[in-house]
């Protein structure tokens, strides 16, 4: 059977996507196609706040790609050379919050230590987050995208909790998406699963899905990375057949395993 995957493939570099590799292990054929495109903004700022360690209370980290904007930043030999030589190490000293073991694998690259990625989406992470910070402390830093969702500083301001949010990336729908997606249900037909892995996903896909997919849309078990793009689906009345415990390639096949096995149709 057949598994979509409306996600960026990972970096050639470090072997085979771990999603696709998974989903082989049921059985099960995966293909990805890239959905978002990043435009990278305000990284002079960026680097202007990172390199004062000492007006903030720590970091908060939801998404790959804000690690992304802060290695862009680093690329540039006197930055680099500020990081390693004092930068990294004051930050050290203060908490970094992180969504998902993806978020916390980037942290750890350039060399500062993740706390909180088990919490898998930004609900969990900010009951962390208010279980170990004080009210009223020194402002945490917020890289984030234009796109964020409100929950996490809505709930750290209600707890008295000062964060900083910095708008670093936008996400613009990938420039080949729709030529990738009918290329696919030409080719593969009708896939048994589809999965969505951001809300943003669901927005530039689902309806070139729905004229695709025509009359046997129902056929399609649609799957979801967690809570957050579940709701947007559901949102845009789509029923959810799987949403994956925790955003890991292993829960989620799992949870698609499960949804297709025949009792389950």
């Amino acid at each position: 059977m057949k598994v979509l995957l409306l996600k960026d493939p990972k970096d050639k570099d470090s072997g085979p996507d771990p999603y696709i590799k998974e989903l082989g292990s049921y059985s099960l054929e995966a293909t990805l196609i890239p959905v978002l495109s990043f435009e990278f903004v305000s990284l002079d700022s960026l680097f202007e706040k990172l390199s004062h360690p000492e007006c903030y209370g720590g970091l908060v980290l939801t998404s790959p790609r804000a690690l992304e904007a802060i290695k862009i930043c680093l690329k540039e030999k006197s930055k680099k050379e500020a990081w390693s030589k004092s930068l990294k190490q004051m930050w050290n000293i203060k908490p970094t919050y992180v969504v998902g073991k993806a978020t916390a694998s980037l942290v750890e690259e350039i060399g500062l230590i993740p706390q909180g990625e088990k919490s898998g989406n930004a609900e969990k992470l900010a009951e962390y987050i208010c279980s170990r910070e004080k009210p009223n402390s020194s402002a945490l830093l917020f890289p984030c995208g234009a796109l964020k969702r409100e929950v996490l500083p809505t709930v750290l301001r209600e707890k008295g909790i000062p964060l900083e949010g910095l708008t670093v990336y936008q996400t613009t729908q990938h420039p080949s998406l729709e030529e990738s997606l009918s290329s696919y249900f030409s080719q593969q037909g009708i896939p048994a699963s589809v999965v969505f892995f951001s809300p943003s996903g669901v927005k530039f896909c689902l309806q070139h899905i729905q004229k695709l997919s025509g009359d046997l849309i129902n056929q399609v078990k649609f799957a979801a990375i967690g809570p957050t793009t579940a709701q947007a689906l559901e949102a845009a009345g789509i029923p959810v057949s799987c949403t994956a415990g925790s955003p890991t390639p292993q829960d989620l096949a799992a949870g698609i395993h499960g949804a297709l096995r025949p009792q389950n149709c």
